[in-house]
């Protein structure tokens, strides 16, 4: 059920998933590095009528990514799109919740267990109203604000918030616009085209946290993230021709 890559990452998992029989191997092997798989997810809503939406921005940078290198995304039983594949030498599996965002956790809780990932390679993407449309902020950890997805995780989590974010802002509701209208909502022109710029720099940003480490990625891009966009009242507007009703 691991799939074709799991039986590939074998050589690299450490002695704790190995079966028994393999007790018997040399102390030259088992002194060979550990490589831990990542594991990197998008939040969003299942359904094409949630598709660009603002809460739906972790969905997109799954998606862009699983494109960059050419890694597919099908069903998978964990409630989840679910794809694997190697960028620069390390395991990475990739996982979009179908649960719906409030329900996130049933699905990521499971997976997570099921390829015994440590928290600490696992990171998460999603929308985040606190910071400008289209700015990034790479974190090691943190609470979940408002997020209700996020919530759920931390919940399947056993109340461990140990894992990486990678926060992707969406701006906030103009005016006394009610919030949860606002994130269904689909982004108007300036919005859009920030948010699909920030996409692409998150591409490399995930890259980097393979290849880097998440606490070295993060001090490099957060720093080229601090200043973009400081005037955002323009892509936070609503777009009429856009809403969804909720």
């Amino acid at each position: 059920m691991r799939g074709k890559l799991w039986t590939r990452l074998a050589p690299f998992i450490s002695k704790r998933h190995a079966s028994t029989s393999q007790t018997s191997l040399s102390s030259s092997s088992s002194s060979c590095s550990v490589i831990n798989p990542w594991l990197f997810v998008g939040l969003g809503n299942p359904g094409e009528k949630y598709q660009c939406t603002r809460h739906n921005v972790g969905f997109d940078m799954i998606d862009m990514f699983a494109q960059s290198q050419g890694i597919s995304l099908t069903r998978h039983p964990f409630k989840a799109l679910f794809g694997e594949g190697m960028v620069e030498g390390v395991p990475v599996l990739l996982a979009k919740p179908q649960t719906y965002m409030n329900l996130s956790g049933e699905s990521v809780g499971p997976l997570a267990a099921y390829y015994k990932l440590p928290l600490n390679r696992i990171l998460v993407a999603f929308d985040d109203m606190d910071l400008p449309c289209g700015v990034l902020r790479l974190q090691p950890k943190g609470g979940y604000g408002r997020h209700n997805g996020v919530k759920s995780l931390i919940y399947h989590f056993r109340k461990n918030r140990e894992f990486g974010r990678l926060r992707i802002g969406i701006g906030r509701p103009p005016g006394q616009m009610d919030p949860k209208a606002f994130v269904l909502q689909k982004f108007n022109k300036t919005g859009r085209e920030r948010i699909d710029s920030a996409i692409e720099e998150g591409v490399e940003i995930l890259k980097l946290v393979v290849t880097k480490g998440l606490t070295e990625a993060a001090r490099s891009s957060n720093v080229d993230q601090k200043y973009k966009h400081l005037t955002t009242h323009d892509m936070q507007l609503p777009n009429s021709a856009s809403k969804i009703a909720i």
